[in-house]
């Protein structure tokens, strides 16, 4: 590739010089047919010499020969025109020296090479800009329409006209500023408001709509993006002030919208400032780190400098990857890669005799609903007796803070993950009240884009060609993003006293088909025509909506808006752990059902949902 383009160039200099060189060679013939001047041969072919010589080492110099003259500007041109002069003055003087001492000659022969390859590059300029156009006028391009009629678009409609491929043909922009409507920007006309872009774009044969507005506020963005949520395949977006590339093209920057921002509720941003004193300098131990909220943990973590960060899994190949990623973030923090289950206590027992942290994040849980319905003996040991062993390890040796990370399923479970989840509330509340170490838990609801969850699901199904399987049309979830649930995480770890179960207002829950409606119109498809959307039922345990709050009575607001406190409900630590043993002699004695009705007595607020035989079998 580099040597074609070095052969391109060299062709292309040797073609302009060879064309300087036949145009000297006729501004001389010129000039002396015009004046009829009495020269020899030699005098001729003396003048021409000189002239080429003179004008195409004067040009090779300056660079001349490697501009794009399609593309040239004014300024460009008159350096071309002082350029010539300079060669017709060293070219005469010499001339007249060895040749023809007769100055009108010269100064006749000077205006005409001038003038005529100045001309060359102009007519050739024209030619290329024609043909140009014309072969423009046989490809299709993409007809867009711009958001925005301030500097971020007036920057970025000269970017796509300038543009190389000139793929683009801009139909219209949109603004709401009275004094921009009916207006034109670079060209380009001003047909409406940010209101009105819906309804032209269902009427026009549109293939790409630009939203550059970085300076938009985040509301009226998502109003804007709600609005036209039917064209999200085709709607792109510059990112947000703040977020803008200085020395980056603006067209470089354009991004497709993402599927939270079709969620149409405000991105919960929280606090940082009380983390750094709360996490710097410190021991901190992550359980399940390898997971999406225990590997994000470890990402916002590591920013504030801990002393130590202990991040613990099983699978070894997702701690691998974490590891690797905190290893190019760390500066000071010393990283500490193990592996283990927090089912084998004397595990967790002799790193934390070892390690001695100070802060614990309990993130490792057997999560899915319908798998741990089929294996409800494998979701206790996990979830309940691997967060017992943890939260007694942490106790004993002093950790001053233990957060654990809890779900909405945990409110009135009807499924055995939601019922182990609230059991471990409980023995995080109950170890608070008889322990020096704070023991507080995190509630919130699905994150987009977690292992496991719809969406990923969702797009492997559209990927495949497959119909996208949702159990009821009507069934609803509250929704965060990674990042924010662990914001949420670690401002709660910040604020604990200890025994506290913190909530996030979540706003309102989303219905799962509109995010599998709008997943399949951010691929460019039609939701039930390209993609079918197939209804399977609900799963055994599966709720139609998830509920935040055990006790909205007991529900106290922090200084936060959007993390609320339900204060402690259980302490019986000691009743709650004859209940546990009695639990784990039946999980190893193997009676599956015998376990799930048990479980109702340790967790009374669980329901199990209707009983399916067929499903379970001895574990």
């Amino acid at each position: 590739m580099k040597r074609s383009k070095s052969n391109y160039f060299k062709i292309k200099r040797f073609s302009l010089a060879t064309l300087d060189a036949f145009v000297i060679i006729l501004a001389v013939l010129l000039t002396l047919w015009i004046l009829q001047a009495t020269v020899t041969n030699v005098q001729i072919i003396g003048i021409i010499s000189i002239f080429i010589l003179v004008f195409s080492f004067v040009q090779m110099m300056s660079g001349e020969y490697q501009k794009l003259w399609r593309y040239a500007s004014s300024r460009e041109y008159f350096r071309l025109i002082l350029e010539l002069i300079f060669a017709s003055i060293i070219s005469s003087f010499i001339a007249m020296i060895v040749f023809l001492n007769q100055i009108e000659v010269m100064l006749m022969l000077s205006i005409i090479t001038i003038v005529s390859i100045l001309a060359t590059r102009i007519w050739a300029a024209i030619v290329r800009r024609e043909l140009r156009k014309e072969y423009e006028r046989n490809v299709p391009r993409e007809r867009v329409v711009i958001i925005g009629a301030g500097e971020a678009a007036h920057k970025l409609i000269g970017e796509l006209k300038s543009s190389a491929q000139r793929q683009y043909e801009i139909i219209g922009a949109f603004d709401d500023a009275i004094d921009k409507q009916n207006q034109k920007i670079c060209g380009v006309p001003v047909v409406g408001t940010l209101s009105q872009v819906h309804e032209y774009v269902t009427h026009e044969s549109i293939d790409s709509i630009l939203l550059a507005i970085p300076s938009l506020s985040d509301l009226r963005r998502r109003e804007v993006i709600q609005s036209l949520k039917d064209y999200s395949n085709k709607l792109k977006i510059l990112p947000r002030l703040s977020d803008l590339l200085r020395d980056v093209k603006m067209m470089n920057q354009i991004r497709d919208v993402e599927l939270e921002e079709l969620l149409g509720r405000e991105i919960v941003r929280l606090d940082p400032a009380p983390l750094l004193a709360f996490l710097q300098g410190e021991v901190i131990f992550i359980s399940g780190a390898g997971g999406s909220i225990g590997s994000e943990l470890c990402r916002q973590i590591i920013r504030y400098q801990p002393k130590m960060l202990i991040i613990f899994d099983i699978y070894e190949n997702s701690l691998y990857e974490i590891q690797n990623e905190l290893k190019a973030l760390a500066t000071q923090s010393e990283i500490v890669t193990l592996i283990g289950s927090i089912r084998d206590c004397k595990r967790i027992e002799s790193i934390f005799q070892l390690y001695q942290p100070t802060i614990v994040f309990h993130a490792a849980a057997h999560k899915h609903v319908p798998l741990m319905e089929m294996s409800p003996n494998e979701a206790i040991k996990n979830n309940i007796f691997g967060t017992l062993n943890v939260a007694q390890c942490a106790s004993e040796v002093g950790v001053k803070r233990f957060v654990m990370i809890s779900t909405d399923k945990a409110v009135n479970p009807t499924n055995i993950m939601g019922a182990t989840k609230r059991a471990c509330e409980m023995i995080v509340q109950a170890m608070n009240a008889h322990s020096q170490t704070e023991f507080v838990s995190v509630r919130f609801g699905n994150v987009l884009g977690s292992n496991g969850s719809v969406i990923p699901l969702f797009k492997k199904q559209i990927q495949t060609g497959q119909p996208i399987t949702l159990t009821h049309k009507d069934i609803t979830r509250y929704f965060m993003l990674i990042p924010e649930a662990v914001q949420l995480v670690l401002q709660s770890g910040a604020k604990a006293k200890g025994g506290e179960i913190f909530v996030l207002d979540m706003g309102n829950p989303v219905k799962i088909h509109d995010l599998a409606v709008n997943l399949i119109k951010l691929s460019g498809l039609v939701p039930g025509e390209d993609v079918e959307i197939k209804i399977t039922g609900l799963r055994p345990g599966e709720k139609l909506y998830e509920e935040l709050l055990m006790n909205e009575d007991g529900l106290e607001a922090t200084n936060n808006k959007k993390i609320f406190v339900e204060k402690a409900l259980f302490n019986d630590l000691d009743g709650l752990l004859i209940k546990l043993e009695k639990l784990q002699n039946l999980v190893t004695s193997g009676e599956t059902q015998q376990v799930k009705m048990y479980l109702k007595e340790v967790v009374p607020t669980y329901v199990e949902a209707e009983y399916n035989p067929a499903l379970y079998e001895k574990q």
